[in-house]
């Protein structure tokens, strides 16, 4: 008995052989030249007259011919798709992490689900934003934010100094020129805050996105390896249409 998994296997192959047999079953009835014949003889009015040979044209193609090689066609991808599909509706397994059962019975098109939005899901994890690992973190209970501690800097203003560089004489005026001393006149407290997380937590999120990726993989070719009963439509579905 076969299993779901060769089903799979088998199926593209049988949707695209069925696919050229029908765009060539499609070109053939569509030459008109093809499908048409003919028989003519050729008779003199008199004994004395030129004689000709008969002329005729065989049917190519037979419009009864085509359809039963496309509906024999057909009917092998409806069987293989009916069971495959039959064979998908029983077709389940658990999602297993460590041990612990995360879903039991999952079908194998919910599973494929699950892949698919776990590789999202991985994608967005992995450029979660991080905290600086230059500043020092703690987790502010107050604002359930991430903060540094405090750090006190000093605020300095620019003060202006005369610098004499020569004394005032009875010819000259003194020479003095004005320079800006960066004097002290308070402090400044800065706590910075974060919305981030820090590395740890977001390295256990892509590792706990990671083990249920891998699980559901697991379940899902446990579920593909359940055996299937062949399905035969194809003969009910061709027999009624071209029958």
């Amino acid at each position: 008995m076969a299993k779901l998994n060769q089903i799979i296997a088998v199926e593209k192959g049988v949707k695209s052989k069925s696919l050229q047999d029908i765009t060539a079953a499609h070109h053939r009835v569509q030459k008109p030249a093809l499908l048409a014949g003919i028989s003519r003889t050729y008779q003199p009015k008199d004994e004395e007259g030129e004689q000709l040979p008969p002329e005729s044209t065989r049917v190519q193609v037979k419009s009864e011919d085509v359809l039963r090689e496309m509906g024999a066609s057909l009917t092998r991808l409806f069987d293989v798709t009916a069971t495959k599909d039959w064979a998908n509706c029983a077709a389940r397994a658990d999602v297993t992490v460590d041990g612990r059962t995360i879903l039991a019975e999952v079908p194998v098109s919910y599973l494929l689900f699950l892949e698919k939005q776990l590789t999202d899901l991985h994608t967005f994890v992995k450029k979660l934003p991080v905290l600086d690992a230059a500043e020092s973190w703690s987790l502010d209970p107050s604002t359930d934010w991430w903060k540094t501690d405090p750090v006190r800097t000093i605020r300095t203003k620019k003060v202006p100094r005369n610098h004499v560089k020569a004394e005032a004489t009875d010819k000259h005026p003194a020479q003095v020129e004005v320079y800006y001393e960066d004097v002290p006149i308070g402090y400044w407290t800065t706590v910075k805050f974060s919305g981030a997380l820090p590395a740890r937590r977001v390295n256990e999120l892509l590792e706990r996105v990671e083990k249920l990726q891998q699980a559901v993989k697991f379940a899902r070719e446990e579920a593909n390896g359940t055996e299937v009963t062949d399905q035969r439509v194809g003969d009910a579905v061709f027999g009624y249409l071209f029958g």
